[in-house]
């Protein structure tokens, strides 16, 4: 299963400035308080560069595989695995193609 047409709305698109593994596909929604969620698509095999956020993420995998590092320690991630990554964690990874992910952040992801 593809996620559904209507999340792919390009005011939603999140940009390739903005994105710390390169050559994906990916979109978000912004609550009131200025929390975000976002989705992304992974084509090909990718590496995310190592960052920190100033607010909790929380990621689930919907398909695929995604091995997230956080603070140097990895977590295997398969279709329903979730992960809890803590504000200030320096965080990385590997995905490999065909990988969907859906992430909630405490705070402001993307800026427009």
């Amino acid at each position: 299963m593809n996620f559904p047409e209507f999340m792919f709305k390009e005011e939603n698109r999140i940009p390739a400035s903005q994105q710390n593994t390169p050559d994906i596909e990916g979109y978000y929604y912004t609550a009131n308080d200025g929390s975000q969620m976002a989705f992304w698509i992974y084509k090909a095999d990718r590496e995310s560069k190592e960052h920190v956020h100033d607010y909790d993420e929380y990621m689930l995998c919907v398909e695929g595989e995604y091995t997230v590092t956080i603070n140097g320690e990895e977590h295997i991630l398969h279709a329903g695995d979730e992960l809890f990554i803590p504000k200030g964690s320096l965080q990385g990874g590997r995905v490999k193609a065909g990988t969907r992910s859906i992430h909630a952040f405490g705070g402001t992801r993307v800026r427009k």
